[in-house]
């Protein structure tokens, strides 16, 4: 097992010691590390020598930059202290009420396109026999990004094709109807660039840290749990500002003070968006658990405590 994950195994099985973790982790200062630093902290970790000098930070480097099941270095814009750097401004101008289809479009295709390449790097590649990405796999990158950079943009192209003028409609299509989309998509596009962990399944690993094959059951389990933390980041991120918003348009201060509304909402978005982060990460373990009686019968005699490890991705 990769020294990541029996990291994660000894120090982050609850809920709130993985938030910790988290927020050390999304520390951007640590993308200046070189690759050499990285693989450095790597083996600090592996070796069991956080302790001496000069390898207090190793966890910190090696679980924010390492992949857990390939143990090379991530690309640094797809590593977890990026994220909040590269996605905020495309989170925030998605979410705008925007004038044109083709505005609403634009700002789709780069969220959507971040966030499967994002999806894409953090996978669980532990079945995967070869490094090169596959024409299947690129497929169904394109074919998420295509699919949900339309969708995504679906409330700017009613309002635009049907000429809604009506106030109540506005107020569905563009600060209702965002909330369940946003959360979907960002279910969907997990569900979809990882579907081949749930058809090939992932590596499960006894108590003891030894491998002892690939589950399908563990598969789907660690995709839905990662969709289910994408669906919560992208559906409150959009239901706080939004749902706040409205709020505020009621009170006499904002209606005199229309033009308040736009960086509010701005300001708002990026802020829950930045705290949802760590939180959509900690809602699971990275090393999940999958009960003896849910895995293969061929898997079954390994779970000697009842239960086997995976790794969940991100």
């Amino acid at each position: 097992m990769d020294p990541n994950l029996l990291y994660w195994k000894n120090q982050g099985q609850s809920f709130f010691s993985r938030l910790r973790i988290w927020f050390d982790l999304l520390d951007p200062s640590s993308l200046l590390s070189t690759d050499e630093e990285i693989q450095k902290a790597h083996n600090i970790l592996g070796n069991g020598e956080i302790s001496k000098e000069g390898g207090g930070n190793a966890p910190n480097l090696s679980l924010s930059a390492v992949h857990a099941d390939s143990g090379d270095a991530l690309p640094i814009v797809f590593r977890p202290p990026a994220l909040m750097l590269m996605s905020t401004p495309l989170v925030v101008a998605s979410f705008l009420p925007h004038t044109s289809v083709k505005q609403a479009l634009y700002w789709q295709l780069m969220k959507q396109t971040y966030f499967a390449g994002f999806n894409f790097t953090n996978r669980n590649s532990s079945a995967e026999k070869s490094k090169k990405i596959s024409p299947k796999q690129l497929l169904l990158v394109a074919g998420t990004v295509s699919y949900t950079t339309c969708a995504g943009a679906l409330p700017q192209i009613f309002t635009n094709r049907l000429g809604i003028r009506s106030t109540s409609l506005l107020t569905l299509f563009r600060s209702i109807l965002p909330i369940p989309l946003s959360a979907a998509l960002g279910a969907f596009s997990v569900f979809t660039i990882r579907n081949e962990e749930t058809e090939t399944g992932i590596k499960v690993f006894d108590s003891n840290g030894n491998p002892v094959g690939l589950s399908k059951a563990a598969g789907q389990k660690a995709v839905k749990e990662t969709a289910l933390s994408r669906a919560a980041l992208f559906g409150t991120s959009a239901a706080v500002p939004n749902l706040l918003v409205l709020l505020l348009n009621r009170t006499r201060f904002f209606q005199k003070s229309s033009l308040l509304v736009a960086p509010l909402r701005h300001m708002t978005v990026a802020i829950v968006f930045g705290l949802m982060i760590p939180t959509s990460f900690s809602l699971f373990p990275q090393l999940g658990t999958i009960k003896k009686e849910h895995v293969e019968e061929e898997l079954k005699a390994a779970a000697e405590d009842g239960q086997l490890f995976y790794h969940r991705g991100l």
